[in-house]
């Protein structure tokens, strides 16, 4: 048989599905694997997408997805971000956050083009820019940075070959969150090297103690260069409905609206008015997943720095707590398999985000207030047998 894509056979497995695959079998696990809110979708948005089936909404929609639900986002990212954007030509519509990702991904890489990526980063960042036979730069994101952007070291990564900065703030896997200081200065050396910015926003919803939210494209010079990846997913409890969008200028969005007929087409167009539903309906469930996911991020970071030979630096962002453990001795794989096997809690090796990963482990604490207490009791357990 002839050789498949090479594009495709060099890809590697998630550590995180990984984990979560290895846990599957084991009875009463608990489980800070995946970033999977704890909150079922609110009955409003599932009632909307009930409805649009009554009506007969159930055929084709324009490639970019539904007017109606542009022009909802359009007024609600104006609002957030304090930018515009036309809804009839700089937003699309897809099939959740990673869709928008490849998607932007693929209309501005050639083959041989870099990218680079603040690290550890979300693993499917890799694996798309390979899709696209581009080169991922890893940039180390350093724990005693907060693991925030040194923009001295992403300047030393670009070369002739350099595209795109990725960012992703607030960031998974590491919780981090970069002030808008350090995003002007990534937003001035894009103008200076001429580069695109594809900017991950999913998270920016979830910040805690009063940091400020800013979004980079509102920086003079930067619309016309930036695609802003965010999804309905993480925010109101959707990951299963899968609606994502991206907000960029209209060279790029429309190339991205030819791909999207070749790859789905559209959005199931329930979801679509769904999406609609969450953003002009009640609010309450970001309010109470904030609420919830607050006091578990205060919780953990209490419990680890407690254990022996584990630290945690607050995370400020996102659902995520990235766990130094360097003083067991362990590799992160070790660590997270043998705390599988021995207390059945599931943590993700720091080593699959990429460089700078090794060393740590990532906690989602997503997961009920019983259920993280739970979990924290056990780890504590398996790091006084060390």
């Amino acid at each position: 048989m002839k050789e498949l894509a090479r594009s495709i056979t060099r890809q590697k497995g998630s550590s995180i599905r990984k984990m979560f695959n290895r846990a599957q079998g084991l009875s009463d696990v608990i489980s800070f694997g995946l970033g999977e809110p704890g909150f079922a979708t609110p009955k409003h948005i599932g009632n909307a997408a009930a409805e649009a089936i009554q009506r007969g909404e159930t055929h084709y929609t324009v490639n970019a997805g539904i007017l109606g639900l542009r022009d909802a986002l359009s007024k609600k990212m104006e609002e957030k971000k304090k930018v515009h954007y036309d809804p009839a030509k700089e937003i699309i519509i897809t099939s959740g956050g990673v869709e928008a990702l490849f998607l932007s991904f693929k209309a501005i890489l050639n083959p041989g083009d870099e990218v680079i990526v603040g690290t550890p980063a979300f693993p499917n960042y890799f694996g798309q820019i390979e899709l696209c036979d581009a080169k991922v730069v890893m940039v180390p994101l350093l724990e005693e940075d907060d693991f925030c952007y040194n923009v001295e070291n992403l300047r030393k990564a670009v070369t002739d070959k350099t595209k795109a900065i990725l960012i992703n703030s607030p960031s998974n896997p590491i919780g981090s969150v970069t002030g808008e200081k350090i995003l002007r200065q990534i937003a001035q050396l894009c103008i200076e090297k001429d580069l695109y910015l594809i900017t991950d926003e999913v998270y920016q919803e979830f910040i805690y103690a009063d940091t400020p939210y800013f979004s980079i494209a509102s920086c003079d010079g930067m619309k016309e260069r930036t695609l802003i990846v965010d999804s309905f997913s993480k925010t109101y409890a959707m990951t299963g409905w899968r609606c994502g969008f991206v907000l960029g200028p209209e060279a790029i969005i429309s190339q991205m609206v030819k791909m999207q007929e070749s790859v789905v087409s559209c959005v199931n167009t329930p979801t679509q008015y769904a999406a609609i539903a969450a953003l002009d309906g009640p609010q309450d469930v970001l309010k109470d997943m904030l609420l919830q996911y607050d006091e578990n991020r205060k919780l953990v970071m209490e419990q680890i720095n407690q254990m022996k030979h584990l630290s945690l630096k607050m995370a400020r962002g996102a659902f995520y707590a990235f766990v130094n453990i360097k003083d067991t001795g362990m590799n992160s794989e070790e660590f997270a398999i043998d705390l599988l096997e021995k207390k059945h809690v599931v943590v993700v090796p720091g080593s699959g985000f990429g460089d700078g990963g090794e060393g740590y482990v990532r906690i989602s604490y997503v997961s009920s207030k019983e259920d993280t207490v739970e979990g924290l009791r056990r780890m504590k357990e398996y790091t006084d047998a060390l």
